[in-house]
C-alpha cells in the first residue's frame, strides 16, 4: 500500500510527545464508553485510561494526534507486534480512535495514513490492525485502506502490506518529524473545559 499523505481541511495530524500528556489525558477522558471499549478491546474505566495516558508517549513506537481547532480529537499509535531486535520490526500494530462527534470527517483516514507512512519509513512491511467485531467504523476504514480482514464472533483482524521506504519518503519523514516537534512547542494543544 502506498502511504498517502492526507490531511482533511480544518484538521492537523502530528506526532505526540511527552509534553502533550495533559491533552492526551483530556482526550481519553472525553471518549464515550463505547469508543473507549472499541479502542482498548474491552471496557476501561477512568483510572485505567489515565494510567495509560501517562505512559502512552513513553512506550515503544510512535503516537500521533489529530487536532481540530487546536484540541486533540483523535489519537493513533504505531507499536511493535511481537519480538523484535531493533526498531519496530517487520510487523507492527496500528491502533487508534476518534471522538464520536468528530467521525466521518476524514480524521481516521488521516491518522491511518500518517501511521502507515511512519511504519513504512521505519522498515515495517506489514501493518497489523485488530478491533472488536462490532467496531464497524474501524472495519470499514481498514478494508478501505487495503487490509485483508478476517472476522470471527469477537474480533476482526488483518494486515496492510506496506511498500519499502524510498530516499524521498525517508527525507519527507525526517522533515515531518522536525515540523511535528516544532508545532508541539510553538502551538501546544488546547485543553478543553469539559475534561480539564
Amino acid at each position: 500500500m502506498a502511504a498517502p499523505s492526507f490531511t482533511p481541511p480544518g484538521h492537523s495530524v502530528r506526532r505526540l510527545w511527552p509534553s502533550d500528556r495533559p491533552a492526551i489525558q483530556d482526550y481519553f477522558l472525553r471518549l464515550d464508553p463505547e469508543t473507549r471499549a472499541n479502542r482498548f478491546m474491552g471496557p476501561v474505566g477512568e483510572a485505567g485510561v489515565l494510567a495509560y495516558a501517562t505512559r502512552v508517549t513513553a512506550g515503544e513506537g510512535v503516537v500521533f494526534g489529530a487536532f481540530v481547532e487546536g484540541t486533540l480529537r483523535g489519537l493513533g499509535e504505531l507499536r511493535p507486534a511481537g519480538a523484535h531486535v531493533f526498531g519496530l520490526g517487520a510487523v507492527a500494530e496500528a491502533a487508534f480512535a476518534v471522538e464520536r462527534e468528530f467521525r466521518r470527517r476524514g480524521i481516521g483516514t488521516a491518522l491511518f495514513a500518517r501511521i502507515a507512512r511512519a511504519a513504512r519509513n521505519r522498515g515495517v512491511a506489514s501493518l497489523h490492525v485488530r478491533c472488536l467485531a462490532g467496531n464497524q467504523p474501524m472495519i470499514r476504514l481498514a478494508a478501505k485502506l487495503g487490509a485483508d480482514l478476517h472476522t470471527d464472533a469477537h474480533q476482526a483482524e488483518g494486515d496492510v502490506a506496506l511498500a519499502q521506504p524510498t530516499p524521498f519518503s525517508l527525507w519527507y519523514e525526517t522533515i515531518a518529524e522536525a515540523y511535528d516537534f516544532t508545532l508541539s512547542v510553538v502551538q501546544p494543544p488546547v485543553r478543553t473545559e469539559e475534561a480539564a
